[in-house]
């Protein structure tokens, strides 16, 4: 026996409960991502392991530094500062020198980073040209050559400040690092760091959460509920903008207490910051789950055509600045230089909100782009 069942006033029936059926649709979600290992390892165990790896692994500092020494006189000023040089955490001096070919085999050998050689005594005389000192690095390394020259000439100085000595220059200049007088690398990693791995998570997520509906046939399933697709891809955006929302909080409460990296400005606006760039980061992964039919594309397309320009072209590792004009002019169109711009100058330099206003609108143009872009891209996709 076959009866018919008619549904009167479906439409209007669903326009009007479409609050709760969007709520429900997203505390379906919401259990689909918890019930799910896999995810909640990758969105929440994840960043905590990246931000504590890179912040600690990813240093411009140099530590250890072995140092032989090369004098022909040891009087007490060179004395004075070899103790200065091997008492610093940036040096360990390994030996001393006897002759000029024991500086290549130094080298060759491994023995020595940085070879420091003096010449005549310096309680007679000395000489800024470097006549009287000379610091041989190993530059095979420039940016490491660099930063060890720096730090020896710093102590070689402040030995002969403290020795009354005087340089034939005349003026010794007083330096001061602002925002980071410690020069800690974990102040201008961990901002770069932030933005990639927001990214990274946000928009790895989305993207195959939605592609896996497609690949299931499920997706054809919710487009016959009351809802409009729409509002069915958003409720699914929706958990991973909380559980990002919450990795955020743990990073930067891991970078505050474990790498002791500065909170000097408003948290409020920086929480309004990490906000629009996870819906950009969310966005993206939207777009991306538009162009693709596989979860495997899905992670490649997130993760690896993401990820090295954000590493890159974002100012994380290089500057920006000293970039060719083109790769200036890609980092501005890229949203983790925009966030990683602003939250160094929120957490390292303490500005007011008001100097984070330029950032935070790009990041909400950029936002508003993207849901258009992805959501015209959904309608014609799956209606």
């Amino acid at each position: 026996m076959r009866q018919r069942v008619k549904v009167q006033g479906g439409e209007s029936a669903g326009r009007t409960g479409g609050k709760g059926v969007f709520a429900a649709f997203v505390k379906k979600e919401f259990r689909h991502v918890v019930r799910d290992k896999r995810t909640m390892l990758i969105v929440l165990a994840m960043p905590v392991v990246q931000i504590i790896l890179f912040g600690f692994a990813l240093s411009s500092e140099i530590r250890n530094v072995n140092v032989a020494v090369l004098a022909p006189h040891y009087d007490e000023q060179v004395r004075r500062i070899v103790e200065r040089m091997d008492a610093s955490e940036y040096f360990t001096v390994t030996g001393m020198l006897t002759s000029d070919k024991d500086v290549d085999m130094a080298f060759r050998d491994g023995s020595a980073d940085m070879i420091l050689a003096f010449g005549g005594g310096f309680d007679e005389v000395y000489t800024v040209e470097g006549t009287e000192i000379q610091l041989i690095a190993d530059a095979t390394n420039t940016n490491t050559a660099t930063t060890m020259v720096m730090y020896a000439t710093n102590i070689i100085s402040n030995s002969l400040t403290d020795g009354q000595q005087e340089m034939k220059a005349g003026i010794v200049p007083d330096i001061r690092m602002l925002y980071n007088p410690q020069m800690k690398s974990s102040y201008g990693f961990v901002p770069g760091v932030m933005g990639l791995i927001i990214i990274l998570i946000c928009a790895m997520m989305t993207s195959v959460s939605i592609v896996r509906e497609k690949e299931q046939g499920t997706m054809e399933l919710l487009l016959v509920s009351p809802m409009r697709p729409i509002m069915i891809i958003i409720s699914k955006m929706v958990p991973y903008l909380v559980l990002s929302f919450i990795d955020f909080l743990m990073i930067v409460l891991l970078s505050v207490t474990v790498l002791d990296v500065p909170m000097a400005g408003s948290f409020g606006a920086l929480c309004v910051l990490a906000l629009l760039y996870i819906i950009v980061a969310l966005s993206l992964g939207l777009l991306i789950s538009t162009k693709v039919e596989s979860q495997m594309a899905a992670m490649l397309g997130s993760g690896m055509v993401l990820m090295v320009p954000s590493m890159f072209f974002s100012g994380m590792i290089f500057p920006v600045e000293s970039m060719p004009l083109f790769f200036q002019w890609l980092s501005k169109i890229l949203p983790p230089s925009w966030f990683i711009t602003g939250v160094k100058k929120l957490m390292i330099e303490g500005l007011p909100a008001m100097y984070v206003a330029k950032e935070t609108l790009i990041l909400t143009v950029m936002a508003v782009v993207l849901i258009a872009a992805s959501l015209k891209n959904f309608k014609y996709r799956l209606e």
